[in-house]
């Protein structure tokens, strides 16, 4: 199927929050990873969200080139050339954008949206995040109050970060410590600022002591538990049920009844990076280790083209990926849920 439209993607959304069950986000950073992505979730029957971060899009653009919209726009035009052969809806999505890369990543982005909606298209992103958790509360919403109407103009969902995410992802550090709980103060602040979708829809990733990284399960303190408070506290004052369309960020070494209770509290969307970094490579380490003497030239050979030919591992690269995305819509409950 084609990329979502603006419209499907919000079909795709009110089913998740409707039926309790949560998309997986699959970080990509080339063809290959998108292309294990989509069979992925064609294997399990699932629509899904795709997305590129900040470094993936540089990385996109070309190592030597590191422009982070030249590789956004090449990414969506290919993900909506091959997206129309498999069987399900996508949505693209770029991920963290910190304050001091807006101007290069983000803000450019909803304006050739905003361009090309203006022309009678679409647009070529479906939703954008803005990352304001490394600046404080109240100017993390004015900026997102200011990129919400932009974004909205152009029919694009914007992600917003309201607290802190732990570890480090693309060079943002969000270290340890309780500032990793979003409070229900926080959660009412942004509805005030924010509305509830009569200013223009956004998804919420409020933090719940999630950590990006890789982490043994256990390892993490979870408490999903606060998502159920913030979102009692903007119901209680605004008489909507389950206001906030939720975001799971970090997710890597969480337990399987941690990740279902922040489905049912709201989250209708989980980032899935780290675990499918590993499922990507760990064939290719293997194939590397099985035929050394082939892919390398050793002792003056010629070694083994076959084995070398970068289509040799990357099939088996794309399948491992492809399965770990299968794994995760089950885990979310997104398997056979398209639309």
């Amino acid at each position: 199927m084609p990329v979502a439209t603006p419209e499907v993607y919000a079909e795709m959304l009110d089913k998740a929050k409707s039926q309790s069950f949560a998309y997986p986000a699959i970080n990509v950073s080339s063809s290959q990873t998108l292309n294990a992505a989509l069979a992925g979730f064609a294997e399990a029957e699932s629509d899904g969200i795709i997305q590129i971060s900040t470094g993936g899009a540089e990385y996109l653009s070309g190592p030597t080139v590191k422009d982070m919209v030249s590789g956004s726009l090449a990414f969506a035009a290919y993900a909506q050339e091959v997206a129309k052969k498999y069987p399900v809806n996508v949505a693209l999505h770029t991920d963290h954008c910190p304050k001091d890369k807006l101007d290069g990543f983000v803000r450019p982005l909803i304006a050739a949206s905003a361009e090309r909606v203006a022309a009678g298209g679409l647009p070529y992103f479906q939703s954008h995040m803005w990352d304001g958790s490394a600046v404080p509360l109240e100017e993390n919403l004015q900026i997102a109050e200011e990129l919400l109407a932009s974004a909205a103009a152009a029919n694009i969902i914007l992600e917003v970060e309201i607290g802190i995410v732990g570890g480090e992802e693309d060079g943002v550090e969000g270290g340890m410590g309780e500032h990793l709980y979003t409070t229900p103060e926080d959660a009412l602040a942004t509805a005030a600022a924010l509305g509830l979708g009569e200013k223009g829809r956004y998804l919420t990733a409020l933090t719940f002591g999630n950590v990006h990284g890789v982490y043994k399960p256990g390892n993490v303190t979870l408490r999903p538990e606060i998502l159920k408070a913030a979102q009692e506290a903007v119901s209680a004052k605004y008489g909507k049920d389950s206001p906030f369309d939720l975001v799971f960020h970090g997710g890597s070494g969480s337990l399987p009844e941690e990740i279902s209770a922040a489905v049912d509290y709201g989250v209708v969307k989980m980032n899935v990076d780290t675990d499918t970094q590993y499922a990507f490579t760990r064939p290719v380490a293997g194939h590397m280790l099985a035929n050394y003497d082939g892919v390398l030239k050793i002792d003056g050979e010629v070694g083994n083209k076959k084995q070398y030919d970068p289509r040799a591992w990357g099939k088996a690269a794309e399948a491992g990926m492809a399965t770990r995305v299968a794994e995760a819509c089950a885990a979310l409950r997104s398997a056979g849920t398209k639309l």
